[in-house]
């Protein structure tokens, strides 16, 4: 087997949670794109003019103001009665949205189709204009409406491509994570890892012992090396008494 043909096997071997995972969720994803409702979104605008000239900044402010109260019950009880959802259907379907520099509100309405999600919108941004300019002579400011809501083209939600990447990103996520969980019970046992009576750590073989090498018999003769030594060791010289005297003597005689 060739060397680049050895790589990709480890490669596909060691990869291959997330080379199965990311196909699979990408095709999930293609497969929710194709079975899920459509839901169509329009937007319908309203400004805010101020009752004086330079005063740009208080219209900013109301407007911002007036944005959150897009979604409130105050605002959307009139709105109910004209489209015929009840208040949490219709908090659910519509909210505002305000700019930092502009006194525009955006109020924008979903649906299950395209005169649903326009019905919605326009008729939050009537509410919303009714139900401020009963208070404009306090406010200084008063809504008019700027855009009505136009039909959407196509819908906001499935989006295929949106779907299929989001499939793709969630197998990748998912394999990684079964890669981790796979090198985790792979990794070797540390030092709080459970011993076997055999001594050897949990789920793992003991390991091969080699067997210490017995220590050199001592020779014979080193054994008496020390007994000799003591013999030789001098001792007390015995004194010369009379009988070895007397046969120095007789052997002179006979000379």
């Amino acid at each position: 087997m060739t060397e680049p043909r050895r790589s990709a096997r480890r490669l596909v071997s060691r990869w291959w949670p997330v080379v199965l995972a990311v196909p699979l969720g990408a095709v999930a994803g293609a497969g929710y794109a194709v079975v899920a409702n459509p839901s169509y979104a329009a937007d319908s605008y309203v400004i805010v003019v101020p009752e004086t000239q330079g005063e740009a900044v208080t219209a900013v402010s109301f407007a911002q103001a007036y944005g959150r109260l897009a979604g409130r019950p105050q605002v959307l009880a009139a709105a109910a009665a004209e489209t015929g959802h009840s208040l949490g259907e219709l908090e659910t379907l519509v909210h505002g949205t305000t700019s930092p520099d502009a006194p525009v509100i955006e109020i924008t309405g979903t649906g299950p189709d395209r005169q649903e999600a326009v019905r919605a919108a326009d008729a939050v941004a009537r509410s919303l204009v009714a139900f401020a300019n009963t208070s404009s002579r306090e406010t200084g400011v008063r809504l008019v409406p700027l855009a009505a809501a136009a039909e959407p083209a196509k819908p906001t939600t499935p989006s295929g491509r949106l779907d299929v990447a989001v499939g793709g990103a969630a197998g990748v996520l998912i394999g990684a994570l079964v890669m981790m969980t796979r090198r985790r019970n792979a990794a070797p046992a540390g030092p709080d890892a459970p011993v076997t009576p055999d001594g050897s750590a949990d789920g793992q073989a003991p390991a091969a012992t080699t067997p210490r090498p017995r220590a050199a018999e001592p020779e014979p003769a080193a054994e008496s090396a020390e007994p000799v030594a003591e013999s030789a060791e001098p001792g007390p010289v015995a004194e010369a008494g009379p009988e070895p005297v007397k046969a120095a003597a007789a052997a002179g005689g006979g000379r």
